[in-house]
């Protein structure tokens, strides 16, 4: 699913006051763009962060009040244990047991897999990285979905449109996008203007920023053949094109980012 536009967090976390939805965004963020860059300490180190976060968020939720702003406990793993004991009769399984657990193993690989301390088991690296990225998009997945009451499939794509791909490389100028890296060919500037911005770009808009002398030959070139690649959606009614997750995969191991 591509969302159509970006979404503003203040309308599907709105049930979270900002002192705790704005920490748990900037970590979140902080995650995806250390990831991108490749510094798997430092994204690993936010998911530790965002944990922290998460957890006040949903302490908040059950006690009915929110502190004035978030804070680790003293004993990480056993606090997300005591939300097992929350009413079941007023609070879903994901609030009392399914996030919690997910975030006791977050910080888990912050805490003993050598990255928030010396001796751990391994040093910190691209395979941890990414666990820790894929549990934080499903447990702010999951909390958009308790809190904007809306099923897995949209809060997924909430959270994809959610995410801030600001890359250097794209260059925003009089509301075109430009690819600052001539050398790249039409598929991978096509791929790196998608990357960078949430929801669909219009066909035209694509032509028009790629600088493409023939729409009709760029389209059967490349947008059908990335298409069939499943990197991007490319849909032909309504001429517009989105970037699928394996596009994103694309894009973050073989395109650069920075000029």
């Amino acid at each position: 699913m591509c969302a159509s536009s970006a979404i503003d967090p203040s309308v599907v976390l709105s049930g979270i006051p900002k002192s705790h939805r704005t920490p748990l965004m900037n970590a979140f963020q902080n995650i995806m763009k250390n990831f991108r860059e490749k510094r798997w300490e430092s994204s690993e180190l936010n998911g530790g962060k965002f944990s922290e976060v998460v957890y006040s968020i949903l302490s908040g939720h059950v006690s009915g009040t929110f502190p004035p702003r978030p804070s680790k406990p003293s004993n990480f793993p056993n606090a997300c244990r005591n939300l097992e004991q929350a009413d079941a009769t007023r609070f879903s399984r994901s609030v009392r047991i399914q996030i919690p657990r997910m975030l006791i193993a977050l910080y888990e690989i912050r805490n003993n897999r050598g990255v928030g301390h010396v001796a751990g088991d391994v040093d910190p690296n691209h395979m941890d990285a990414l666990g820790v990225v894929s549990m934080s998009k499903w447990v702010l997945a999951e909390l958009v979905r308790v809190f904007h009451a809306t099923d897995t499939t949209t809060a997924t794509a909430i959270v994809e449109s959610l995410l801030d791909r600001t890359t250097p490389i794209v260059w925003e100028v009089n509301g075109k996008r430009r690819i600052l890296d001539s050398t790249l060919g039409f598929k991978d500037q096509t791929l790196l203007l998608l990357y960078s911005r949430p929801g669909p770009i219009s066909e035209n808009d694509l032509v028009e920023w790629l600088e493409h002398s023939n729409a009709s030959v760029y389209r059967r070139d490349i947008l059908r053949r990335v298409h069939k690649q499943r990197l991007i959606d490319y849909d032909e009614a309504s001429k517009t094109v989105c970037i699928s997750p394996l596009g994103v995969t694309y894009v973050e191991d073989n395109l650069p980012l920075e000029v």
